[in-house]
């Protein structure tokens, strides 16, 4: 008999590891019986998959009976014909509209009942109790599952199941016969598979991976042609794939680690996570799973301080495209809970104890500020455990006053080292994300400044981050009370001596790597080496003097070379060069769908100022319909001119980024700033006129490598045109880097469920606040004990938490909502619900205190003065029109049962220019007075409307649609009888033409600018 090298082999040989068994072990056997105690997985059967679900039937069932057959017998109580279904609908209504992850952190709340759905896996300081929980998860697996109810023969290889929930679904291929998880595997998915159907649908399953014995491919959102699958790869010799496994296939190590339990229930409470926020709608937002160097270095790093404390220093060499931003908020969120295998552990307190006190992030990243304030108020049940420090004042109280995460800037490092001495009795982690700080000069200057330095601009813009840090903790002796994790793609060699491991012979190695070339080889960045182009300078300089003294030979040409490259004639002759070759080969070729992007990188403020200038001059022969940015740091003084960035470009210089990104600016001029830390996908061309080497080079040049496959951008798009420097010293640069609404049926009260789980979110309070303000309250207790904790709320809301308007608004409005749904139903539910109590009564009194902006109101004398009237007017479209109406009976919906805010669905929103045309057009016809009157009265009665003594509580203000209608039609009214004495005809239209008037009511609301919601 020979071996069995299919499919169905290695579905077996899956099947096998995870569950001790397989079906062609079991053929005749009914049910196995496997114990879900052990670390084996249960063995399903398919007959068992529920298609309208996703669910395995049996283990789901299986498990709330064995876990929470209370909770479930208080449900068949209040509902003996259908608690099933309810629970099945309750399941299904909210895992599409929040996703797998949220139901399996959060559970299931029906009615009086909260159902949980996932066990989580024990802490060290964990009690028993939770070890007994975890173990009671039901782990299965399935093969051959028939998803698709449209089509019962259609079946995925494989899925794993949670409880009887899905959670990963796998297509398995075999290369030796012919097919692979990079083609047919990905095919299969994109093509073959409905992904219409509740098991494909986005967030419905963690992930779906394709699998052979080579390599494993994953996606968290099957979108038809368009998927996109990245490689779940350990890497080999530095690139793509994976290493030979001398115990079984190369991808062994998903099924024999990965997929264990206790792995996946890490990967779903430490990983996996959502972007935005549940307010936005599920198919607008982003399921992150971890890659495998991902999720590799987050556990190596906490393994690693569990056995062997505080006080080591980490290097972390990934490669740009490795998505440093998730592996250091991951890692960060695990660094606050990590414990010590032993007291014998350095920094230990227990071992039921975390290691470290606070952990500290430095970043001049803002998107990874924010990252890092989404990702934590996913994971963690406590809300208020970030501070941002920008002063040094607010970094020594938030250590002081023990913030779990402290996020502050690379200029503050000095202040950080410094307090971490003086707090000798405290533990700290310092993770320092180095290699996206220099966009911002500023960083550069303040840096300067604390180190004593002169606040030279040139100067501070060549300033390097890691030489900074690295001499900042030389001048002090580091205590043992804190470690240090260094995230950057390029480390020096100083930095790999300070962070790196020391090896038996004497040599400094990273912690971990995830190199260069595995990132262009597995897709993430692309080759900016592909398409180098070197030009070479020669020069012809006349004496201006007849002597002829002697110089030091190299530094007369050095100063030659300066002093030809920087004259204005010699940078005229190369930006014409720049922008013949940028407007041929980049623009009119249309690359990346006539989306694509220059740089020119010049040596220094003044020569990017002459450029910029000649770049200009040249561009308005052209009359190509784009412009050109510069961007450096500080005032630079030529001929007698002050110059600055937001000075020559017309706009502040924190706009620069947001508006190179619009399709009116294709060129961008820099001398430093934005030479790293720049993500630009749609940059593909740049133009070097500045001497690049070592760490310089790749972080420069690297500004082209960001994938963008939304703009089909390809490795043959790149292009470098270098002025500067050989090919040979750019290869000697990059090679240290490269590896190495009758009522049709009752208001849904579960979602109150759903407005709490929102409420709770922002971390505008925390629950013990709540209780506390109760037990206060109905004690009795005097006003002011109550007022602390409602101010510290509502000052959390209005300013602490630093909530954009939108945010406060979403807040306010479902706040709101919640009163007001509770106050309607409490007296009609039956059952009690002390926590809606609660809240009830906190957000009774926390609502008048939370101040948010209405941003329509701003608007109204924007618009005013922005439009001319003179063509304004109004027109009839109909004149004594009959409306029929409807004789059939009509059937209201109760209130809407899903949770209101300011997120939900978009605002229709027109120019100014449609406004005004759309009203001409329509409008004016029928009101004969001359177009500066008619101007005149208009905004006269706009005014009159809001200075109404009616207007701001009874329609600005007045959230119910109906009465806000009748309010405004009251108003109107009055106004206009107060002014028929002045325009006759025009109260005669308004009185006695129905189309008019309703045109005019809608004209004045929308000049208003408080259109109905």
């Amino acid at each position: 008999m020979v071996s069995q090298t299919n499919e169905q082999a290695l579905e077996a040989t899956i099947e096998k590891q995870l569950t001790g068994t397989c079906l062609e072990e079991l053929k005749g056997v009914k049910e196995p019986n496997l114990d879900h105690y052990s670390d084996y997985y249960q063995l399903g059967l398919a007959s068992d998959f529920n298609a309208q679900y996703a669910i395995d039937n049996h283990f789901f069932w299986s498990f709330l009976h064995n876990t929470q057959a209370n909770e479930l017998n208080k449900l068949q109580k209040n509902h003996p014909h259908d608690w099933q279904r309810k629970v099945l609908d309750r399941f299904d209504k909210l895992i599409k509209k929040y996703g797998i992850i949220h139901l399996l952190k959060k559970g299931l709340a029906i009615d009086d009942i909260h159902l949980t759905l996932m066990y989580p896996v024990p802490l060290a300081s964990s009690g028993e109790q939770v070890h007994n929980n975890f173990a009671q998860n039901i782990f299965s697996c399935t093969r051959q599952v028939r998803y698709s109810q449209l089509n019962p023969l259609q079946e995925i290889d494989m899925v794993l199941f949670i409880n009887g929930i899905a959670i990963i679904t796998l297509e398995l291929k075999n290369p030796w016969t012919g097919q692979t998880a990079q083609y047919h595997g990905q095919k299969q998915y994109r093509e073959d598979r409905d992904i219409n159907q509740p098991l494909l649908t986005f967030a419905r399953c963690l992930v779906h991976m394709t699998v052979d014995t080579d390599e494993v491919y994953m996606t968290t959102k099957l979108a038809g042609k368009d998927t996109v699958f990245l490689p779940f790869n350990k890497g080999n010799n530095e690139g793509k794939g994976n290493p030979v496994n001398p115990s079984g296939h190369k991808t062994a190590y998903l099924w024999e680690s990965i997929f264990k339990k206790a792995s996946i229930a890490n990967i779903i409470q430490h990983f996996v996570r959502l972007d935005g926020s549940s307010k936005d709608l599920l198919t607008k937002r982003m399921l992150f799973f971890p890659r495998y160097h991902q999720l590799d270095v987050v556990r190596k790093l906490i393994e690693d301080v569990a056995s062997r404390g505080t006080g080591h220093t980490y290097l972390i060499q990934h490669s740009a495209g490795s998505g440093k931003s998730n592996s250091i908020t991951w890692a960060a969120y695990q660094l606050i809970e990590v414990c010590p295998h032993n007291n014998s552990v350095t920094g230990a307190k227990g071992i039921d104890l975390p290691l470290f006190d606070s952990v500290i992030v430095v970043t001049d990243r803002r998107l990874l500020d924010k990252q890092l304030r989404d990702n934590i108020s996913g994971f963690s049940e406590v809300k208020n455990i970030i501070a941002h420090a920008q002063k040094s004042s607010d970094l020594k109280a938030a250590l002081e006053n023990g913030k779990k995460i402290i996020i502050t800037t690379i200029q503050k490092f000095q202040v950080i080292v410094d307090s971490i001495n003086d707090l000798s009795d405290k533990r700290f982690a310092v993770i320092i994300d180095e290699a996206h700080s220099s966009q911002s000069g500023s960083a550069h200057d303040n840096m300067n400044k604390t180190m004593g330095k002169t606040a030279n601009v040139d100067t501070n813009e060549n300033e390097d981050i890691q030489d900074v840090i690295i001499k900042t903790m030389q001048a002090r002796k580091l205590r043992g009370n804190a470690s240090y994790f260094a995230f950057t793609a390029t480390p020096k060699n100083i930095t790999l001596e300070k962070f790196g491991d020391q090896q038996a012979d004497g040599t400094f190695k990273p912690f971990h790597l995830y190199s260069m070339k595995q990132a262009i080889e597995e897709g993430f960045i692309l080759d900016v080496l592909t398409n180098y182009t070197t030009y070479k300078s020669y020069y012809e300089i006349e004496k201006s003097i007849s002597d002829n003294p002697l110089f030091d030979t190299q530094k007369a040409q050095k100063k030659l070379r300066a002093f030809v490259e920087r004259s204005k004639q010699t940078i005229a002759v190369k930006a014409e060069i720049m922008l013949d070759h940028f407007l041929n080969q980049v623009v009119n070729s249309k690359k990346l769908k006539g989306k694509a992007k220059g740089m020119v990188v010049t040596q220094n403020i003044e020569s990017a100022i002459h450029y910029y200038f000649a770049l200009n001059e040249q561009l308005k022969q052209f009359n190509y319909p784009f412009k050109i940015l510069i961007a450096f740091s500080g005032d630079k003084e030529i001929d007698g001119i002050e110059y600055s960035e937001a000075s020559i470009n017309g706009f502040s210089d924190n706009d620069t980024s947001e508006k190179f990104d619009s399709d009116e600016y294709r060129l961008l001029v820099v001398a430093n700033k934005y030479l790293t830390g720049f993500d630009q996908p749609k940059l593909c061309t740049m133009y070097v006129d500045k001497k690049l080497q070592h760490v310089l080079a790749v972080q420069a040049l690297s500004r082209l490598n960001r994938a963008a496959p939304k703009w089909g951008k390809k490795t043959e798009d790149l292009f470098v045109l270098d002025f500067f420097n050989s090919i040979e010293d750019i290869k000697q640069a990059f090679d240290p880097f490269y590896t190495a609404t009758s009522l049709s049926h009752a208001t849904d009260i579960n979602v109150l469920h759903e407005l709490k789980d929102m409420l709770d979110e922002p971390g505008i309070y925390e629950w013990h606040e709540v209780e506390t303000f109760n037990q206060l309250y109905f004690k009795g207790s005097a006003a002011e004990l109550l007022s602390p904790i409602i101010d510290l709320a509502a000052d959390r809301f209005n300013v602490q938490l630093e909530l954009d308007n939108d945010d406060k608004v979403d807040f306010k409005i479902k706040a709101k909502q919640f009163v007001k749904i509770y106050s309607q139903m409490a007296a009609i539910i039956p059952f009690e619900m002390p926590i809606w109590e609660k809240l009830f009564w906190f957000l009774k009194f926390l609502i008048p205190k939370l101040k948010v902006k209405d941003p329509d109101m701003d608007k109204l004398d924007e618009l005013l003065e922005s439009v001319d009237l003179n063509s304004y007017g109004l027109q009839r479209v109909k004149l004594n029109h009959k409306i029929q109406l409807d004789t059939e009976d009509a059937e209201l919906d109760p209130q809407n049962a899903n949770p209101r805010g300011a997120h939900t669905g978009e605002s229709e929103e027109s120019t100014l220019d449609d406004i005004v045309n759309m009203f001409n057009e329509r409008w004016f016809q029928g009101w004969s007075i001359t177009p500066e009157d008619q101007r005149v009265k208009f905004i006269s009665i706009v005014q009159d409307v809001t200075a109404h003594k009616d207007f701001d509580m009874k329609y600005k203000n007045n959230h119910d649609p109906y009465n806000r209608e009748l309010a405004f039609e009251r108003i109107m009214r009055e106004i206009m009888l107060e002014n028929r004495q002045k325009d006759m005809q025009l109260y005669q239209l308004y009185a006695h033409d129905p189309a008019f008037r309703s045109a005019f009511l809608e004209s004045i609301k929308r000049q208003v600018g408080l259109l109905s919601k």
